[in-house]
């Protein structure tokens, strides 16, 4: 029978997408790995590769299309045999009628009735325990159907972990008992409490002049995103003063030596550092919520958070504290451009133990930044100002001191643990040739 190609989640957040290009025509032959479509996510353009073999049957779905829904089917895939005819035959091809009881209510279908039905029927996209989405291709997930398989027990070896043909015809259907407990331990919560619908809001402003602007699904996944971290996530704040006018007067004196090399240091570029190398001296502290436990990091990923329009992003700089401050430099300045042009791909921007919010360059005195879940941790970081400060010998004067928060997650890291990270930052960056030693 010929499999409908549906449109992928490229990214764990993505629920819709934009078809930007097709790679493919009606009538060419694929295997798989080969490209066949560029989508548009909510965070970057990406590139489609065909996970079975065979011929491009009909294209679906035109180049432009917006606000197509994940595992819509986009264009079907004609296997060896198989003609456009095939394709008519299938769409033609009407439901088998449900059988009736005697009050003439429909009786649900038996066990031997179930193996029986059409394997034109394509399976809806399955969930795993959790309620994140299970990457599979058509076939796959046709073949599991056939053979009783619960998709959320079979690793995939395809591109991106996605499960193809060859996983499920090797898998071994799991008992009955196994897949009730497994279907119990996925029972959806209770909802959470929604805001006014788009309706009653637009009434309060009737008659008032305004301008409706459409989300993108960006905007939309920051919503959904920050609307979850803020109910789901139990928040507590550390607040501290740093004083800067040693690493102002170090930083000025490395970017003098190392302006041959045109490279140009930056404060944020000191933050970076000292939260990777704190994250080494409280390893426990280096850590993220997964749901029934938590996992503990060894290498200290540190994401930043970079503004873009209509949104941001949160690249991740992998073992941050065994890179020097130039290469972080380097890295930082990569990344921050292509997140600007939505170019990162996926491993880029996800994953991490601990966020850094920098608004300081926008005057920003202090603030409270969201954890982005699964973080343990995100420090938003204020500006450097002058201020009056009492020395060490009593006497008053004046430094720059810049204003930090510490936004953690209690369920990971309790009140001391916190205070003790947050201890090592401070010291970091008010002692900085400690940071290269």
């Amino acid at each position: 029978m010929p499999t409908e190609i549906l449109m992928p989640a490229l990214s764990p957040t993505m629920e819709e997408g934009t078809l930007a290009k097709w790679l493919v025509k009606e009538g060419d032959t694929v295997a798989s790995g080969d490209l066949l479509a560029e989508i548009e996510t909510d965070k970057a353009t990406m590139e489609f590769e065909a996970v079975d073999d065979g011929t491009i049957g009909k294209i679906l779905i035109s180049e432009g299309t917006e606000g197509v829904k994940v595992n819509t089917a986009i264009a079907v895939l004609l296997e060896e045999g198989e003609s456009a005819d095939d394709i008519k035959d299938a769409a033609s091809k009407p439901a088998p009628e449900p059988a009736k009881s005697e009050d003439g209510t429909p009786k649900a279908k038996s066990e031997e009735d179930a193996k029986g039905a059409s394997t034109a029927e394509a399976p809806a996209a399955p969930k795993d325990a959790d309620g994140g989405r299970i990457f599979a291709s058509p076939l796959a997930r046709r073949i599991a159907a056939d053979k009783g398989l619960d998709l959320s027990q079979i690793d995939g070896s395809g591109p991106h972990g996605r499960i193809v043909k060859a996983d499920v015809e090797s898998a071994v259907p799991a008992k009955k008992a196994d897949v009730a407990e497994a279907s119990a331990a996925g029972a959806p919560a209770a909802g959470a409490p929604k805001g006014q619908s788009a309706d009653a809001v637009a009434k309060i402003y009737e008659g008032r002049e305004y301008t409706e602007v459409k989300l993108d699904g960006m905007r939309k996944t920051i919503a959904a995103r920050l609307t979850e971290a803020k109910q789901t996530v139990p928040h507590f704040y550390l607040r501290r003063d740093i004083r800067l006018d040693a690493l102002l007067k170090f930083r000025s004196q490395l970017n003098k030596q190392l302006e041959g090399r045109g490279v140009k240091l930056s404060v944020n570029d000191f933050i970076i550092k000292a939260c990777a190398l704190a994250l080494q001296s409280v390893p426990t502290a280096n850590a993220v919520w997964a749901g029934d436990r938590v996992l503990q990091l060894k290498p200290s990923d540190v994401a930043v958070a970079v503004a873009i329009e209509g949104g941001l992003f949160t690249p991740v700089l992998k073992d941050a504290d065994m890179k020097s401050l130039s290469a972080l430099s380097a890295e930082m300045k990569d990344l921050a451009a292509r997140a600007r042009d939505r170019k990162l791909a996926p491993h880029e921007y996800q994953g991490g133990s601990f966020a850094i919010s920098n608004l300081g360059m926008f005057g920003i005195d202090n603030f409270d930044a969201v954890i982005n879940p699964p973080h343990g941790a995100i420090l938003a970081v204020g500006a450097g100002v002058k201020k009056p400060v009492v020395g060490a010998d009593g006497e008053l004067a004046v430094a720059t001191v810049m204003s930090v928060t510490l936004s953690v997650d209690h369920r990971v890291i309790d009140g001391a643990l916190g205070a003790d990270l947050l201890k090592h930052i401070v010291e970091n960056l008010e002692n900085p040739m400690v940071m290269l030693a």
